[in-house]
Order: structure tokens, then C-alpha cells, then sequence
């Protein structure tokens, strides 16, 4: 009977009706939005038959049946073929096409662009890690950032029309709803996504958090199993966290959630980026380390780096972390040191959320375990016995593909979800 349904020939129109159903999900239509859980279940879950879904989203067989119908015809949807049962039966297996649409993520580095697309089932079809780019926040260094990508668009084979969105991390705060960012790019008062979308030609565009980016790529294609509870820490230049809560990436009010590295932690006199002092990310981060191996080396402290730092030469945390894998001793001591402050404040974000799982991301956690086994010393000693036996320590999988990862993926979950 199904097949009544799916018999049907895939019209040229298609791409017309891929851009009616966005329209239609933005206008709130009733079939459109029951459409939309169909998509982002099968993002979330994989391929499914019709009576799975029926029972996830409550609906009768007749009319998940008939949606499914309409999505197939779209191009939304693939029959999978048969699946075979124990039971003898064999029920048809429906999932996302992946040449319905193409998703672009861009995680912008400090000195280094990363750029990926991914299908519409969610499989990378091309990635280009280390465009040469120095961030800076200004409008040339924008205009440098669009033409990046515009080139990575250019050379891309797929249908150009089926690009359905630009995801774009950002540092900092974030608002993914209205599209405002607040830490850099902020020249003008309307959303810097709309912004980049009118240099990128009118594709659509948004933005986000690179570390709840992280975050998200990590819980879909990284090292997260069942597990829907996660804290992932971005030990980066910088520190922040993601969250999430019962599967969804918690947000807070405006977007600002996870600004773990600002919390007031030290009477130090160290002023941070943000302007305040005794800011965690004062001691606790890539930035911090990098101050410390200067001081320490201008003091006559022994390193592979210290040559070049006595020349004034510029030193990246690239190259701090590339000292440490080899057996670089002071920069091993300061990864070390970083790693027990960084797992004293993480014990109380375990003893606050109880969280299943914390992922420990970022670029120096490209250090592994140098850091991760201070981490987990430090977790141990101070959260609550009872608490931290709930909750899994574990390093980043994705590495220095998180970023790219997630914003491909937040690229499409954008347009079929609101977290």
C-alpha cells in the first residue's frame, strides 16, 4: 500500500517545494511543524520505520503514513527498503535524503579558519581545515571571513541552490536567535547574521557559540553514547562550557549560557579580556598559560620555546601544546598546573548539575593526558563522592574537527529545531 505512495516520480519542482516547507515550518503551519519533529527526529535518531515514528510522535499510522508520502515526493525522504524482523515481518525502513540539501559550518579560529559542508543525512562531503586567517575585529577581517567562505561555495559540486544554510561560530556572546553577536563583529545595530548574509549573496545564514558548537558536534558525532546530560569545557585561548540538559543544548535567556571562564575566582590583579580581574580564565586557560611560560622564561625558566620568547619572537599556543607532546618539562608543569585549578571549579559544576558525561575539549586538551589526569585528581578530591560516581570524565573525540563538526550540524538542526 505504501508504495502507492512512493511510486510517484520526484517532479523538477523540488527544489521549489524544499523552499515551501521552510516557508511554511516559519509560518507555524500545523502539517508543516509535524514535518519538521519527523526531520529532526530522524537527525536525532536515524532512519526509522512508520510505525516507530507513529509511536514517538503519537500520531496514527495513517497519518505519519501520508506525511511521509509528501516528504518522500519533496525529496526529503528515502525508502531504505525492507527491514527484517525476528517476526518475520518486514517493514520499509524511511530516513532523510542525503541529497536533499547541504548544510556549510565555519569555526573560526585565531589565526585559522575551518570550513566543512555536510549532507542533509549529516555525512561531511568536504572539509578544508587551516585557511590561513587572522581574527581580528574589524570590518576588513569580516569581509576577509566572506570571502573565504564564498570561495569554499565556489568550489563545491553539489547543487548550489540546495545549500540551505550557513551556520557560523562565534566566540564569545552569542545570541543564535536574533542572530546579534555582542563580542566581535558588534559595527552595526542589526544581526551580524543578516549582515554576513548579504556578503555571502543572500544564502542563509546563522550564527552561534563556537563552544556550544562544540558542544553539539560532540553529543552527535563525538564521543557521547545514550549518555543526555553533558558539561563539555573548552580549554581553549579561552574558557568557556556547553551544556546540555535532557538532549537539548541549554541556552539560557539570550544565548549567553556556558561563560564558565568569567566566574570570579581569584583575588589576583590580573586583568581579563572581559575587563574584570580574578576571572578563572586569568589562570585557567590557553591564554594563561601562554602569559605564564613569558614570565617564566624571561625569569630563566628552561623550555624548547625559550629561545624564541627571549627574542620577542611570537609564540602560539599551537606551538606550547606541540612543546608539551614533547616532553617540554616547564610547559608540562604549567599544563599540569592549569589542569588541577580547572578540575577544583569543574568538581562544583559536577556537584551543581550531576551531569552523566564531561568533555574535556578545546586546544589544550591536545595535550591529553597531561591535563585530563590532573582534571580528574582534582575532580575526585573536590566534588561529592555520591555525585561524581554519576559522572564520566572524557577528552574530546572530534579534537580540532569539534568546532567544524558542530556548526555543519547546527547548520541544519537550525532550520528543523528550536533548542
Amino acid at each position: 500500500m505504501l508504495r502507492y505512495f512512493f511510486a510517484r516520480k520526484i517532479h523538477n519542482y523540488q527544489k521549489d517545494m524544499n523552499i515551501q516547507l521552510l516557508q511554511e515550518i516559519e509560518r507555524g503551519t500545523k502539517s508543516a511543524l509535524i514535518k519538521k519533529n519527523i526531520i529532526n527526529y530522524y537527525i536525532q535518531n536515524g532512519s526509522s520505520t512508520i510505525t516507530e515514528l507513529s509511536k514517538e510522535l503519537d500520531l496514527s499510522i495513517p497519518t505519519v503514513t501520508k506525511l511521509i508520502g509528501e516528504m518522500y515526493d519533496d525529496g526529503y525522504i528515502n525508502d531504505y527498503g525492507k527491514l527484517e524482523t525476528a517476526g518475520g515481518r518486514y517493514p520499509n525502513l524511511y530516513g532523510l535524503n542525503p541529497e536533499s540539501g547541504y548544510f556549510i559550518g565555519v569555526d573560526i579560529k585565531q589565526s585559522a579558519v575551518n570550513i566543512g559542508i555536510i549532507n542533509f543525512k549529516g555525512d561531511m562531503i568536504d572539509l578544508t581545515m587551516g585557511v590561513s586567517y587572522q581574527m581580528q575585529n574589524t570590518p576588513e577581517a569580516l569581509n576577509k571571513l566572506c570571502n573565504i567562505i564564498l570561495d569554499f561555495i565556489d568550489k563545491q559540486t553539489v547543487d548550489k541552490n540546495k545549500i540551505l544554510n550557513i551556520n557560523v561560530n562565534i566566540s564569545g556572546r552569542v545570541n543564535p536567535e536574533s542572530g546579534y553577536s555582542y563580542s566581535i563583529f558588534y559595527f552595526e545595530e542589526r544581526p551580524l547574521a543578516d549582515i554576513i548574509s548579504e556578503k555571502l549573496n543572500g544564502y542563509k545564514v546563522t550564527i552561534d557559540n563556537d563552544t556550544r558548537a562544540m558542544t553539539y558536534g560532540e553529543y552527535l558525532a563525538g564521543c557521547v553514547n545514550s549518555e543526555k546530560n553533558i558539561i563539555f569545557v573548552n580549554v581553549s585561548w579561552g574558557l568557556a562550557i556547553g551544556i546540555i540538559i535532557d538532549g537539548k543544548v541549554y541556552t539560557g535567556k539570550s544565548g549567553f549560557a556556558g561563560e564558565f571562564g568569567h566566574m570570579k575566582i581569584y583575588d589576583n590583579e590580573i586583568i581579563c579580556h572581559c575587563g574584570k580581574k580574578g576571572c578563572l580564565e586569568t589562570e585557567a586557560s590557553g591564554h594563561a598559560m601562554h602569559r605564564r611560560l613569558f614570565e617564566l622564561a624571561q625569569e630563566g625558566g628552561s623550555s624548547l620555546l625559550s629561545e624564541k620568547i627571549l627574542k620577542g619572537d611570537n609564540v602560539t599556543l599551537d606551538e606550547i601544546i606541540a612543546a608539551v607532546n614533547k616532553e617540554d618539562v616547564l610547559c608540562i608543569d604549567l599544563v599540569e598546573e592549569i589542569g588541577r585549578k580547572l578540575g577544583e571549579q569543574i568538581a562544583g559544576l559536577i556537584n551543581v548539575f550531576n551531569p552523566e558525561m564531561v568533555i574535556i575539549g578545546g586546544t589544550v586538551s591536545m595535550t591529553e593526558d597531561y591535563i585530563m589526569q590532573p582534571i580528574k585528581t582534582a575532580i575526585r578530591k573536590y566534588s561529592l563522592n555520591l555525585v561524581n560516581k554519576d559522572s564520566t570524565i572524557s577528552i574530546s573525540k572530534l579534537k580540532d574537527k569539534a568546532g567544524v563538526v558542530g556548526a555543519c550540524l547546527l547548520a541544519r538542526t537550525r532550520l528543523f529545531e528550536i533548542y
